[in-house]
């Protein structure tokens, strides 16, 4: 059962990542994360809402939804979805250092770091 939940709508614009993070961060709060755990979780937010801004809509128009919510246990579950092109190849998507916008100079670890701070992806 919920404890508590949020849901969160965004404009899908670079900046609107640091305020994701930030709401995140202070929603966890009651859940009382070591300081570890909190940038756990916002390095996770930073990827997911990046990886929907830049690839899901390439500069184009869009919006960005969190949703973030804890039971009772303390586990956190968090959501972020978009309404953008999508992942042609999934798969290829998650390989450690494959990006689709090597133009950008991304370094395509975006899946592998949130793989990494979460216990699922």
């Amino acid at each position: 059962m919920k404890a508590n939940e949020m849901r969160l709508r965004f404009s899908a614009l670079p900046e609107n990542e640091a305020f994701a993070r930030l709401c995140v961060s202070a929603f966890v709060m009651p859940l009382n994360p070591t300081v570890e755990e909190n940038e756990d979780v916002k390095t996770a937010v930073s990827e997911a809402v990046t990886n929907a801004i830049i690839h899901g809509y390439d500069g184009r128009c869009g919006e960005v939804e969190l949703l973030a919510s804890y039971d009772e246990g303390g586990r956190l579950s968090l959501t972020i979805e978009d309404k953008g092109c999508g992942i042609e190849d999934i798969a290829k998507a998650m390989e450690p250092m494959y990006t689709s916008r090597p133009d950008l100079e991304r370094s395509g670890m975006g899946f592998a770091v949130m793989e990494n701070f979460m216990d699922e992806l």
